[in-house]
């Protein structure tokens, strides 16, 4: 199954190529969601902050492959849509080099400098050994992050966002029974968790690299085109890095505001963990769009259609819109009772301050929203740069104002959760005024018509 996105009805087709890619990564959420609630509902709520912790920090190493393999897609798009299968087979095969080499490059220096990082997370001595134990076992999982991200992609990137899901939802139920088999059964604790985790990831990510190279022999790069030619790499590296960059970036930020969290205890570290799994879910569907919206305009902008593009923007945003108006009503309203899936009712203190956030931040999920479609549109029109540009923006802001805010005693942990919103607004709205003062040049050499 291809998917053509340069023709059809443009809201019809984006919100079917979207949605298997919105239920994917809700069901990738699950392998690290099912450890969260299975520690957080056994083992206890220290157990629950080492592993949210974990969370945050495999979050940022996961978007470095992530970001790769999206700026990869952008050109696997441009491709599809331009018609050029030769251009695309010597891409896929330059391209997984340097990612591949990236993500060897990386698992060796977490394994090497673990202690030094959980040191500058600021770790609690009472959480630090499960923590440390938890990572040990979760960064083995790198190279099947890499392999399902990649293939991912390259799938996505040619229109088919059906494969992908089927992978991960079955390797998520996977994780979920293996969870209770290593945590419960055999009682490894945190181990055990990441432990469920990294199997599952190996079979997804090896299994749509099989799939795809044996299902698509027309994806699949023949010895001329098995060389690393300067020019394609420079491309290549300019999308991929970039883009990669972004997402570190906009994670990087985030586990800087995790440092200030764990500063305050294990109980807002609790919370936040707690909080933080209900967040992810609530805008990954729009997170989500803004991916499946960048291939539709990359593979449009491949083929030149400027018009579609233009028409396509105004149909995403007011989608966007119209999800995140009732995604924030739901979290808004359900902040305690989606909470006590994570935690258990007696922990107090850990629901007063998750509450809080989620109903801070939960209102304003339309800012990340339109900021998940800004980014998508600059990379895929080879503008990546401006979509780090927003995202240094709206973290750098968010860094700035979380540990200023949180410094005042009247204020505390309440200036990290509004730090948040007022950084995806800044971003915003720079994005949409440069999209408005360049308008005629992004689309330059495109029929407008």
């Amino acid at each position: 199954m291809r998917g053509d996105l340069t023709q059809g009805p443009i809201t019809r087709t984006l919100l079917l190529f979207a949605l298997p890619m919105m239920l994917g990564n809700l069901l990738q959420q699950l392998y690290n969601v099912a450890d969260t609630l299975i520690v957080g509902r056994f083992l206890g709520a220290t157990a629950l902050a080492a592993v949210g912790s974990a969370f945050t920090l495999m979050t940022f190493l996961t978007s470095i492959l992530l970001g790769l393999s999206m700026g990869c897609g952008a050109i696997f798009s441009i491709c599809q849509g331009a018609g050029d299968q030769e251009r695309l087979r010597s891409s896929v095969f330059s391209s997984f080099v340097l990612v591949a080499a990236v993500t060897l490059a990386l698992n060796l220096l977490v394994f090497g400098c673990i202690d030094s990082i959980l040191r500058l997370l600021q770790v609690p001595d009472g959480a630090y050994i499960l923590m440390r134990r938890y990572l040990w076992v979760i960064f083995w999982g790198l190279p099947a992050v890499f392999l399902y991200n990649y293939f991912a992609s390259l799938l996505r990137a040619v229109g088919n966002s059906l494969v992908p899901l089927l992978f991960l939802g079955t390797c998520a139920v996977l994780n979920v029974l293996l969870d209770l088999l290593f945590v419960l059964g055999f009682a490894w604790e945190v181990a055990g968790a990441a432990g469920a985790t990294v199997l599952s990831q190996y079979l997804s990510g090896i299994g749509i690299a099989l799939y795809t190279l044996f299902r698509f022999p027309e994806l699949r790069p023949q010895r001329q085109h098995c060389r690393l030619r300067p020019a394609q790499l420079g491309e290549i590296a300019r999308f991929s890095l970039l883009t990669c960059l972004q997402q570190s970036v906009m994670n990087f930020g985030i586990l800087m505001v995790q440092g200030l969290i764990n500063s305050f205890g294990t109980t807002v570290m609790a919370a936040f963990a707690a909080a933080v799994k209900i967040d992810s879910f609530a805008y990954m569907p729009v997170q989500d769009f803004g991916n499946a919206f960048s291939t539709f305009v990359a593979q449009n902008y491949g083929a030149k259609q400027g018009g579609r593009i233009q028409k396509g923007i105004r149909s995403a945003v007011f989608t966007v819109f119209l999800f995140c108006l009732v995604i924030s009503l739901v979290v808004v309203c359900l902040a305690r009772p989606l909470l006590l899936l994570f935690v258990q009712p007696h922990e107090t203190q850990v629901l007063v301050i998750g509450v809080e956030y989620l109903r801070i931040v939960g209102a304003f999920y339309w800012g990340i929203g339109c900021l998940f479609l800004l980014y998508g549109l600059y990379r895929a029109v080879a503008r990546p740069g401006m979509s780090l540009v927003l995202t240094i923006i709206s973290l750098g802001t968010r860094v700035l104002l979380a540990y200023t805010l949180s410094a005042s005693p009247a204020i505390g942990t309440r200036g990290i959760w509004w730090a948040v919103p007022i950084g995806w607004i800044l971003a915003d709205l720079t994005g949409f005024f440069y999209c408005l003062l360049h308008r005629k040049t992004l689309f330059t050499g495109l029929d407008n018509s």
